[in-house]
Parts: C-alpha cells; sequence; structure tokens
C-alpha cells in the first residue's frame, strides 16, 4: 500500500510538472515585445500585459480610476495607443491628480476612450491607410472622435483634435484581444 502511495503522489507531481514546463513553453515559444521592462505576451490581454509595464503605471491606474478595466480585458479586439508616464507628465502640473478624482470619472473615461480605436490595426494596415490617403489617415476613436495618422520621416505621427501630435515609438506590440502602439503624448479631444 505504501508503494502505491509513493507510486500516486509521484505520478500527480510529475503531472503538475508536466503541465508547468509545458505552459512555460508556450510562453517562451510566444513573439513578446518588451515594453517598460516587461514581455508583453500575445496570449494575454491588453490590461493583463500593461499592469506589468513600468512606463505605463498612470495608464494602468486612470483605466481602474474609470472603470475601463473590463472592457479592456473583454474580446474586443481594440487598438490602444497607449501614453506612457512621460507623456503624462507632460501634461500641465495637476491634471493627472484632478482627472482621477471620482467626480471626474466620466472625463478621464472620455480621454482614456479616445486612445482606443474599434478593431486591430497594426503599423503596417496603418501605413497602407497614409498611403491610401495620399498621406493621411483618420481613425474614429471609441469616444467618437478622429485621430489624424501621418508619416513624419519613418515615425507615425498621431494628430488630436486638439492639434496635438504623438509619436508611435513602440508599435505592434500584439495582444489577445487586440494590438498596442504605445505613444509619447497624451492625446486630447475636442
Amino acid at each position: 500500500m505504501k508503494k502505491f502511495k509513493t507510486f500516486m503522489m509521484v505520478a500527480i507531481v510529475a503531472l503538475f510538472t508536466n503541465v508547468s514546463f509545458a505552459q512555460m513553453d508556450k510562453m517562451s515559444a510566444e513573439k513578446t515585445v518588451m515594453v517598460g521592462g516587461a514581455a508583453m505576451y500575445p496570449s494575454k490581454d491588453i490590461v493583463s500585459n500593461a499592469v506589468n509595464s513600468k512606463d505605463h503605471t498612470t495608464l494602468v491606474a486612470a483605466v481602474k480610476a474609470a472603470g475601463l478595466v473590463e472592457t479592456l480585458q473583454s474580446a474586443g479586439p481594440f487598438t490602444v495607443f497607449a501614453p506612457t508616464n512621460a507623456a503624462f507628465d507632460i501634461l500641465p502640473a495637476g491634471t493627472v491628480a484632478t482627472l482621477l478624482k471620482p467626480e471626474n470619472k466620466a472625463m478621464l473615461a472620455g480621454i482614456l476612450t479616445y486612445h482606443v480605436v474599434a478593431g486591430k490595426v497594426s503599423a503596417a494596415d496603418l501605413m497602407k491607410m497614409i498611403k491610401k490617403g495620399n498621406g493621411t489617415a483618420t481613425l474614429t476613436t471609441v469616444a467618437g472622435g478622429k485621430l489624424t495618422a501621418t508619416m513624419k520621416g519613418k515615425k507615425v505621427a498621431m494628430k488630436d483634435e486638439k492639434g496635438g501630435v504623438a509619436y508611435v515609438t513602440i508599435a505592434d506590440v500584439n495582444q489577445s484581444n487586440g494590438v498596442i502602439h504605445v505613444v509619447d503624448h497624451v492625446l486630447l479631444p475636442q
């Protein structure tokens, strides 16, 4: 009986070890992109990846404060132009703290959803749209506003409705429910 128990324990450990190795093999086989010092896994959703980027802590806090976590974890697909912490730091002093207040939740959600486009738009798709549009492409955001994409040298520039421009610094960070393009400025709706 003791031998049987020992055999069962070894079998159980082996089973769990194989599952762990299989999961680890899958994750290591994925084509990841490093963002904010962390690997972004295409098998994870937008929020599950973003929380690991040290460059997007402000964005993650804002997404949570605006109540958009469940939306950005849903099936999508979404294209997110994700501003870095440095992008939020460019805003006038006190802006982020004011937006994070509960009474400003609707305004914050409006700004964040202005960074999101329905569907998955890769960098190659965006460049084709720019070429087809004779140098510009207009994207409609989930918030209902417009973003204008152009090429500035070899970089994609996203112009907001107020005339501000953000450059894509890291493109094609694929997610299970879309794609993230990291940008260097916060885009603002009208």
